[in-house]
């Protein structure tokens, strides 16, 4: 990596340091992952995040592990409904499997070795009964045996831990009240603690990049209800991963009971995992209660965000250059996209009451943002205005976005159509076009 894109990311990340410290983050680290030669990595970065004063509580899951020590011990494993029944022999390897993964995390957590991402962490490595189980019970006849579900969970207990600068390191086994052990899944363990925590983020893992849509793409943002049509469709394919679809599950209740974002990254990607939370865009999939970007009406704080967008615009002569001066009297004007706190869309609209009309203008989308016709949105948004105002037209002036305008309906016409406000300031040496919508 050449020096300039070192301090460009370490710069473009600050902001992502900032807000993400003293946030509390669950992380759901599936068998699957650490079958991976990637889960060191995955360890390191974890490491990494507590470094940076993130409060992480870590679960784990054990699901190939334990298919394959029953396996060595000819032991069928039996399921209903898609639940694994518990016999006495088959917990007894479980909770050897699980305790040994339990033992190496703790082991990874707490080196620190020279010439490694651990070096001087000095972590405290917490676990304890912080979750007490019940038996499923029995369901049609059947009997899940020693197979459990979360009753509860010590909430202050982990928060006492978490604020002791500790990590807490969970697996799928739990205690009840009556003192025997349950064996539950992962991702109702990470589900049940971040939502009970009020955690700000549960994250997860997968083979994949994230969740992809039917060409293979990631798809960088769902709301649950369509996160839930995708498990709808995943249930049917025998191939997908089967930590996969849990986790889906699990960041569809999470954030239907207030975890604001679930994250879903790869194992195999080296660094995914910081890519995801200290990048705008990340690289994983987010399910999420509320999207990223938000179309608002701009206001005096965002006057450094627009400038920072209209500048490059201005110094090549694309828009006419307006004033930090001007902009503060015209910000009720400006409608914006905003992502993660970056302004990346603008428009403007300036009534013309006494034409009936309103003018559509400086409209900029930031360079990395215009895959998605944020312009089209900003665009409905001032029509929508212009109409509630009872306007007749919409007209704009551009100098290279002609046929992005007639794309939208416009038509060009002469500078006699414009409003005689504006037709006293057209600017004869721009020799802008402009183009008329009719509402």
């Amino acid at each position: 990596m050449r020096t300039t894109e070192l301090v460009d990311g370490f710069r473009h990340s600050a902001s992502y340091v900032n807000s993400h410290r003293g946030k509390t983050f669950v992380v759901m680290l599936g068998g699957e992952a650490l079958a991976q030669n990637q889960f060191r990595s995955i360890i390191n970065d974890i490491a990494l995040l507590h470094s940076l004063g993130i409060k992480i509580v870590l679960v784990h899951g054990a699901r190939p592990q334990i298919d394959e020590a029953l396996a060595e011990k000819s032991i069928a494993p039996e399921y209903y409904n898609g639940i694994r029944i518990t016999e006495e022999d088959a917990f007894k390897v479980i909770k050897q499997v699980v305790g040994g993964l339990q033992l190496d995390i703790t082991a990874r957590l707490s080196m620190s070795l020279s010439n490694t991402p651990m070096q001087g962490a000095q972590i405290n490595v917490v676990s304890g009964n912080f979750v007490i189980a019940q038996p499923l019970g029995i369901d049609d006849g059947v009997d899940y045996a020693l197979s459990g579900k979360v009753r509860r969970i010590d909430v202050q207990g982990l928060k006492a831990q978490l604020d002791n600068n500790g990590i807490v390191l969970l697996g799928p086994i739990a205690a009840s009240v009556t003192g025997e052990s349950f064996n539950l899944t992962a991702e109702e363990v990470a589900t049940q603690i971040a939502v009970r925590l009020k955690a700000d983020k549960m994250i997860g893992f997968s083979s994949q990049k994230g969740i992809l849509d039917n060409s293979g793409e990631v798809l960088a943002e769902l709301m649950p209800n369509e996160a839930q049509q995708i498990l709808n469709d995943l249930s049917q394919e025998s191939e997908v991963c089967v930590g996969t679809k849990a986790f889906l599950k699990a960041s569809i209740d999470a954030c239907r009971n207030g975890v604001a974002r679930c994250h879903f990254v790869s194992y195999l990607d080296d660094g995914s995992l910081l890519q995801e939370l200290f990048s705008r865009d990340g690289v994983g999939t987010q399910i999420v209660t509320e999207s990223a970007e938000r179309l608002r009406r701009a206001g005096i704080g965002d006057i450094g965000g627009i400038l920072d967008l209209i500048r490059p615009l201005e110094e090549k002569g694309i828009l006419v250059r307006r004033s930090r001066e001007q902009l503060e009297m015209e910000i009720e004007q400006f409608m914006l996209i905003e992502r993660d706190s970056l302004v990346i869309g603008c428009a403007a609209f300036y009534p013309f009451e006494e034409d009936n009309a309103g003018e559509f203008a400086c409209l900029v989308v930031h360079p990395e943002y215009r895959d998605a016709d944020r312009g089209s949105i900003l665009l409905k948004n001032i029509i929508g205005q212009a109409r509630v105002r009872g306007y007749s037209r919409l007209f704009a002036l551009t100098t290279r976005s002609i046929h992005w305008f007639l794309e939208h309906g416009f038509e060009i016409v002469e500078v006699d159509e414009l409003p005689d406000k504006k037709k006293q300031l057209y600017n004869y040496q721009r020799k802008s076009k402009i183009l008329s919508l009719q509402l």
